[in-house]
């Protein structure tokens, strides 16, 4: 199967979910595009986000060595972190780079692209806007944080989050791709903080609500204290609807398994809990749910398991693809 024949995966997300599941994608005949936050103003992404003025690269960074086919060496080297006692401190070698091909190119978009020729990455990473853009909460007791990092430490519950400046340009590459795709997977990642900030860039949500391809929801696998406090499955999904107004997801992917004692009571420190996958409310919400056991345990901290999970899509994909062929 050539490249120009292969089912087309648009995933969106950021954070530490998304990497995860593209190292399972990259190994299946697919042609991946991922699109990716650019609302990081914490950590290393927000000194070079503030100093230079560009996008934060941290999530394409993490982005871009999930998709990489390269030497272990140079991955290591592209995502190695300082810790000195200088201005070097905290910055990985990836987001340097990035921030010195973005000035060298005139371009974050090119910059990116330029850095995927380098790393050897399969498929295509794109931001969700070619520029910074800054997260904003209102809680509910009307109250508003602004600021990626700091919403989920504000002890406060969110009621919506929306984004500044309130003229964003869309990427006319993340709109054809979406146009474009077979299949299109949201998350996994933190709800309001990684997978929202990319739904509400002007005209990508909007096309995702209006793409034919069968959207499948990854719902995450632990409520985030300070974000989904005692969310269920199908609060996540009620509050994606609620900031797009339109009802546009039509597959789950839960967990379905007991998780571990002893991982529960770790994540109970951090005020997170397994989140609840409430069937009878999925279904009314018009879902097809697809569960299993889908996780991996490494020193205490749950993730997806990215070959079970990226083996489940697979098969979405296929299912989409015979009925279209079929049609």
């Amino acid at each position: 199967m050539t490249t120009e024949q292969q089912p087309r995966i648009v995933i969106i997300g950021g954070g530490t979910g998304l990497p995860v599941l593209l190292r399972g994608l990259k190994q299946l005949p697919v042609d991946i595009t991922a699109i990716v936050t650019v609302a990081d103003d914490g950590g290393s992404s927000g000194r070079i986000r503030n100093d230079l003025k560009i996008p934060p690269p941290g999530d394409i960074r993490n982005v871009l060595a999930a998709l990489s086919d390269v030497e272990p060496l140079i991955e290591e080297m592209f995502q190695h972190r300082f810790k000195t006692s200088n201005e070097l401190s905290g910055h990985s070698l990836g987001n340097l780079i990035l921030a010195a091909m973005t000035s060298i190119t005139g371009n974050f978009v090119h910059a990116i692209q330029e850095m995927s020729k380098v790393l050897n990455v399969r498929g295509k990473v794109l931001p969700a806007a070619n520029q910074s853009v800054v997260l904003h909460a209102e809680m509910e007791d009307g109250t508003i944080v602004s600021g990626e990092s700091k919403i989920p430490f504000s002890g406060k519950r969110i009621k919506k989050v929306f984004l500044s400046p309130k003229r964003i340009k869309s990427l006319p590459e993340t709109l054809h791709a979406i146009r474009q795709a077979d299949l299109i997977i949201i998350g996994p990642g933190s709800l309001y903080t990684s997978l929202l900030p990319n739904l509400l860039v002007p005209r990508l949500g909007q096309e995702v609500c209006r793409s034919k391809a069968r959207k499948v929801y990854i719902c995450n696998l632990m409520t985030q204290a300070g974000e989904t406090h005692d969310f269920t499955a199908s609060d996540h999904v009620k509050a994606i609807y609620e900031h797009m107004d339109c009802a546009f997801i039509d597959t789950i992917l839960v967990h379905n398994q007991e998780i571990p004692l002893d991982v529960q009571y770790r994540y109970r420190e951090e005020l997170a809990k397994p989140v609840q996958y409430d069937l009878p409310k999925l279904y009314d919400l018009g879902l097809k749910v697809v569960y299993g056991d889908i996780i991996s345990v490494e020193d205490g901290v749950i993730r997806h398991d990215t070959k079970k999970v990226s083996d489940l899509l697979f098969s979405l994909l296929m299912d989409e693809t015979k009925k279209r062929f079929n049609a």
